[in-house]
């Protein structure tokens, strides 16, 4: 950093101390815990591997940041809760930050005078990177594929997934992702009543598999078979044809299409459905035997029933229907859903009858909905604010890698400890804002991390499982 006149602060004082302060403590980071998704990324080759996705046409003889660096800078920052790329015209003074991304110069000594003391890239550097996803020019020399992008989530995230796994839910969802500005693709949805972007996400458990940036004057659902096509057979060449897939979605996923894809390509769904007139006489039944339990029991009771049902004109067939028949204080509340899943027997309790398919496997795709809430609240998903969009996407792209190496971290770090179900936000504040002191020499960096950092023994054992992982070529 460069050299200017040191001014003390003086506080009030304990007894005859003297309370003073400057800022000549060295070289100092509160981001210590970054070391550990650096350590990560690099042994499973994440960023490495996201990195292969870009064309990079500068000068091989005159760059300063490699692609890769580049995205490790962006992403460590974001789970760091740097959101912006102006917060690195600042970050790139930081050697703690620049030793896990990977530099060799962690303090920028060897560089220009021009950009002495910064290891790292600064804003407008960042901003042709994101910018070059629009296009290529004599400016903009690094390039996105967006094809590739896509397939390595697929990919990123099916080796995720844990080897053993004999049944593999998918969710689907697409939420809003609001726009202040003038960006390309702005549109006004009526259902979320203002203009935004409508990205089309698909988790599995915790793990992104889909990302995918859209504008909100089309149906929530336009994109779903296409990412089918992909996932599934990537799900099947590395599980086996036997391995059971179910689709899980709201009633804005409720499309022939949709299902008739599932059903020629042996795949199961569990899919909300849209009340109408007809779904609720088919319901009349249950609705009847649920308000007389109501009347005993304070008012609330849940009775379930299922029945074969074909909309007038948009369903090629007849379907599976599972409807649940609420009564509460305020009304009645009939809800219903859509699956192909066969039930196990006439057992009520088997895990497919309606009641529990119902409450244990289709309500439980509400943690999706967590996971959206996430990656746009801790790792500023939502921040699409360039204009023009394959450079928003990209961004998106950005916050979506860095879910993915926290969900890493937690299923290879942070399992049987208390973080281990732990979000994004709770993580950072406890593992990875400790504070450090960072000393370079020629033979090493020493990096001397807060004595009285409370977790500790967490932060330690972290690091062993990390270390223990075998690093990929």
């Amino acid at each position: 950093m460069t050299d200017c006149k040191q001014i003390t602060f003086g506080f009030q004082g304990l007894g005859r101390r003297k309370v003073e302060a400057d800022f000549s403590g060295g070289h100092l980071s509160s981001d210590s815990g970054v070391l550990l998704f650096g350590e990560l990324d690099q042994r499973l080759g994440l960023s490495d591997a996201f990195a292969r996705c870009f064309s990079d046409s500068r000068d091989q003889r005159l760059i300063e940041h490699s692609v890769p660096e580049l995205i490790r800078q962006r992403v460590y920052g974001l789970i760091a809760g740097y959101e912006d790329i102006n917060d690195h015209e600042r970050l790139k003074y930081d050697p703690l930050l620049a030793t896990a991304v990977g530099k060799e110069d962690p303090l920028g000594e060897d560089r220009c005078a021009r950009d002495q003391g910064k290891a790292l890239a600064g804003k407008s550097t960042l901003n042709r990177l994101e910018l070059g996803a629009q296009k290529q020019t004599g400016l903009h020399k690094i390039h996105a594929d967006a094809d590739a992008i896509e397939s390595f989530f697929i990919e990123a995230g099916v080796a995720a997934i844990p080897a053993n796994s004999k049944e593999i839910i998918l969710d689907f969802d697409a939420t809003d992702d609001l726009i202040h500005g003038m960006q390309e693709g702005r549109f006004y949805n009526g259902y979320y009543r203002n203009y935004c972007y409508l990205p089309l996400y698909c988790f599995c458990g915790n793990i992104p598999l889909l990302a995918q940036l859209k504008t909100s004057d089309i149906d929530a659902s336009t994109g779903t078979v296409e990412a089918l096509e992909k996932i599934v057979p990537a799900l099947r060449k590395r599980f086996g044809k036997e391995v059971k897939i179910i689709v899980r979605g709201d009633s804005g996923f409720c499309r022939d299409e949709i299902l008739k894809w599932c059903e020629e390509n042996n795949v199961f769904y569990c899919i909300g459905l849209a009340k109408n007139k007809r779904l609720i006489q088919e319901l009349n039944d249950a609705l009847f035997s649920a308000r007389a339990t109501a009347m005993l029991c304070g008012g609330y009771a849940t009775e379930f029933d299922e029945f074969e049902y074909r909309t007038l004109k948009s369903w090629s067939r007849a379907r599976r229907v599972i409807g649940k028949a609420q009564i509460m204080p305020k009304g009645e509340n009939p809800r219903f859903i859509v699956t192909n899943l066969p039930a196990e027997s006439i057992d009520p309790a088997a895990r497919f009858a309606p009641r529990h398919l119902y409450k244990e496997l289709y309500c439980e795709r509400g943690e999706m909905e967590n996971r959206i809430k996430e990656q746009q609240l801790d790792l500023f998903s939502d921040r699409t604010s360039t204009g023009w969009m394959p450079s928003n996407q990209l961004r998106l792209w950005f916050s979506t890698l860095a879910q993915l190496l926290v969900e890493l971290l937690r299923s290879h770090a942070l399992a049987g400890t208390r973080l281990a179900k732990a979000t994004t936000g709770t993580i950072r504040q406890e593992l990875l804002k400790c504070a450090a002191s960072v000393r370079i020499s020629v033979r090493r960096v020493y990096i001397q991390m807060c004595t009285s950092f409370p977790l500790q023994e967490l932060w330690e054992r972290v690091y062993r499982r990390i270390a223990a992982i075998p690093a990929r070529c």
